[in-house]
């Protein structure tokens, strides 16, 4: 049983940090998170922080979950675009004061955006703890404090002033958040609220934190200084059907106390026991849309249709194994297997070299490579008119094909789901 664990078990793959050890860069992963992904019954898979690997990462499928936590700063030119206010004085403070998260890592970026804007426009369950929350906002055009110390405290009244940072006491360190009604958060931390007030102690380990929040998400808890302290995508929560989009700027799994691993509430773990049901959910529904019923019966028409193209393909096969000497073969026994090809676009173009390989598509093999020179000059074309678009008809124009993604998944799902409810029936 347990060697069908790792099949059977959704995957949620986690980004690891790195820092340098005994003059070696090592990558880890908070414990505190593994145990917790694991005790709710799904897989971690670690994404190593490791050159290039943002460009692998369709080698991690099937993914069902995405968690991203602690690291580094993320640069400021994802979403800055403009100057910083702060002075050159500012940001050397700021430096000194936060050596360890000022460093930047370009590549732990790099992969993390990657995987937060694939979570978005697959909906796959996302949880975004810490710096991961920071990404997710990033990744949908909001913006972060450089420092909260330079930009946000100074500017509210001194009784609202909140310190979520203190290197003297990091794990010891508690500060107050109010709690949004209706809201996961309430939901989970219900029991613990006294006299009527949504009001927890939460832990900090964060010099930046949300300015803007992106316009899709609502916000869940704030600190006295107005900052966000978590938030979510109303409209893609419901863990039952493996909906999660959800980022919390504390540390949940770490809120426990002195010298036990008790939680300073019966919540804390509600979030990872809530992302885990939500990828659970979303696997078992990937694997019904890719699936069929093994009473699924073709009536005469298709069937007779689908042996033509049978026999279309095994011809061309016969033809790329024997050459194009055979006799017997006639053009139109390849006409069924071409025209398949020409109006099939789920196939990649690595599927689709390979069909050609085996003589599939030998006939109009010509009409394949104009068209995929005609592609090549196209995605050209369209990347210099873009190189002279400004910045913000870029947004826009990244605004609305992210819509577009969004709008054309939820009727993909419709139109899956419709179609496996009727095949069940």
């Amino acid at each position: 049983m347990d060697a069908d664990l790792s099949v059977v078990l959704p995957r949620v793959l986690i980004v690891s940090r790195r820092c340098v050890r005994k003059n070696k860069f090592v990558d880890f992963v908070g414990e505190y998170h593994l145990d917790l992904i694991v005790n709710y019954g799904a897989v971690p898979v670690i994404v190593p922080r490791v050159p290039g690997i943002h460009m692998l990462l369709e080698s991690f499928e099937p993914i069902h979950g995405v968690l991203l936590c602690e690291g580094e700063d993320i640069d400021p030119s994802h979403y800055e675009s403009e100057t910083s206010n702060l002075s050159a004085e500012e940001l050397e403070e700021i430096r000194r004061l936060h050596a360890s998260d000022t460093a930047i890592d370009k590549e732990k970026d790099s992969i993390e955006l990657r995987l937060a804007k694939l979570c978005l426009e697959r909906n796959i369950p996302y949880l975004g703890i810490c710096r991961g929350s920071q990404i997710l906002n990033v990744a949908c055009e909001g913006t972060l404090y450089r420092d909260i110390g330079k930009e946000l405290t100074k500017n509210v009244p001194e009784k609202q002033r909140t310190v979520h940072m203190d290197y003297t006491n990091y794990d010891g360190h508690r500060h107050p958040v109010t709690i949004v009604e209706d809201t996961p958060l309430d939901q989970w931390f219900s029991d613990s609220f006294e006299d009527g007030e949504r009001a927890l102690l939460v832990n900090s380990y964060h010099h930046q934190g949300v300015k803007k929040l992106a316009p899709r998400f609502v916000p869940m808890a704030f600190a006295p200084d107005g900052l966000i302290e978590g938030f979510y995508d109303q409209d893609a929560y419901n863990p039952g059907e493996g909906k999660f989009i959800m980022g919390i700027q504390f540390h949940p799994e770490r809120m426990r106390r002195l010298d036990s691993d008790e939680f300073d509430y019966p919540g804390c773990p509600f979030a990872y026991k809530e992302f885990v049901r939500a990828a659970v959910a979303y696997q078992k529904r990937l694997i019904s849309s890719t699936s069929f019923p093994k009473s699924l019966k073709l009536d005469r028409e298709m069937e007779n249709n689908r042996k033509i193209i049978v026999k279309s393909f095994s011809v061309a096969r016969n033809m790329s194994k024997c050459g194009h000497g055979t006799k017997s073969i006639k053009e139109s026994d390849l006409k069924a297997g071409t025209e398949f090809l020409e109006v099939n676009t789920a196939l990649s173009l690595q599927q689709e070299a390979r069909l050609k390989q085996m003589g599939a598509t030998i006939r109009n093999g010509s009409f394949y490579l104009e068209r995929l020179n005609l592609r090549e000059e196209k995605e050209n074309l369209a990347r210099n008119l873009m190189g002279k678009m400004s910045m913000e008809q870029l947004f826009d124009l990244l605004s609305f094909y992210r819509m577009m993604g969004k709008i054309c998944s939820e009727a993909l799902e419709i139109k899956q789901h419709g179609l496996v409810s009727h095949l069940t029936t």
